[in-house]
């Protein structure tokens, strides 16, 4: 990602107390609520609203993000609610960072602005990060004619992808139960960004051991 889009994104942050809700995005409740607390990689992790989540729920969250300003401020609302010791925040592009192999028990981006040169290799790199039994979730915005984009969401369609653009990079002998499929958007989210685009949505189980 250039130092421009960097510079754009540390704008927006600076314009508001606060882009974003806090709260967690819908498809991580859903596919996480049940999971047994672990390590977790938040990949573009921006104020913080999934990593928080996780880290109240007893998880260990690394979370990833470019801009220092959303960072800074992720950061303070953990100190706030008790959790500094449970996260990691960690500055750098996903583009260039390279999270450690088998390193977590799940691994979460939602909604990346795909401008990388090669977006397949950063894929393999984030699914590389999940343990043996791990999951792997990958969210978007879906790519269609006709969808309406609202303030913050007004992207250029070569930075979206699909679901199986993702399971497209994922070794059938290393990875089981994998889903790709559309969902419908969180209605709070949509009235709130004025985004009602659905999600895209990739959910697989790393294999315990190379079939």
């Amino acid at each position: 990602m250039s130092a421009t889009d960097r510079e754009t994104y540390d704008e927006l942050y600076r314009s508001a107390s606060a882009v974003w809700s806090g709260r967690p995005n819908r498809q991580l409740v859903e596919e996480a609520a049940g999971l047994p607390a672990g390590t977790a990689l938040d990949a573009g992790a921006g104020e913080g609203g999934d990593a928080l989540w996780l880290a109240e729920r007893g998880w260990r969250v690394t979370a990833v993000d470019f801009s220092p300003v959303a960072l800074e401020r992720a950061a303070a609302a953990a100190r706030a609610r008790g959790l500094a010791d449970r996260v990691e925040w960690v500055h750098a592009d996903v583009e260039q960072w390279a999270p450690p192999a088998g390193g977590f028990d799940l691994v979460t981006a939602h909604y990346l602005h795909a401008t990388w040169a090669d977006r397949a290799e950063v894929f393999r790199r984030l699914a590389a990060a999940v343990a043996p039994g791990g999951t792997l979730l990958v969210v978007g915005h879906l790519l269609g004619d006709g969808w309406g984009h609202g303030e913050h969401h007004a992207h250029e369609p070569g930075v979206l992808y699909t679901a199986e653009d993702v399971a497209a990079v994922l070794d059938p002998d290393e990875w089981s139960d994998v889903v790709t499929e559309v969902r419908v958007r969180d209605p709070g989210a949509a009235e709130r960004t004025g985004n009602p685009v659905p999600d895209t949505v990739l959910v697989a189980r790393r294999a315990s051991r190379s079939r």
